[in-house]
């Protein structure tokens, strides 16, 4: 099974900002879409973000309520997706997961994210 590792998350005030890694020592994983989660207790995970791979152009998406707000970026040679999180609201307050896009990897644990004052 492919593992798949977040970090980054932290508690945060309002209008601060985080930076999310997601990594995995897969060889090949630049060549997929990757896709960033979030889960809010209660709540089911939904994707907040995804980028293409640098063959498919490298083409960026977000849902709208981080549009503007979030910017999802790679660096291949590291292996890593990153999630640049700017102005963040109290109802970011979630776990943080990546996975690829299609068929899903293994879930790993996800990095928590708390903004509050």
């Amino acid at each position: 099974q492919v593992q798949l590792v977040e970090s980054g998350g932290g508690l945060v005030q309002p209008g601060g900002s985080l930076r999310l890694s997601c990594t995995t020592s897969r060889i090949g994983f630049s060549i997929y879409t990757i896709e960033w989660y979030r889960q809010a207790p209660g709540k089911q995970r939904d994707v907040v973000a995804s980028i293409s791979s640098v063959v498919s152009g490298g083409i960026r998406n977000y849902v709208d309520s981080v549009k503007g707000r979030f910017t999802i970026s790679r660096d291949n040679a590291k292996n890593t997706v990153y999630l640049q999180m700017n102005s963040l609201k109290p109802e970011d307050t979630a776990v943080y997961y990546c996975n690829k896009g299609g068929a899903k990897y293994q879930w790993g644990q996800g990095t928590q994210v708390t903004v509050s004052s």
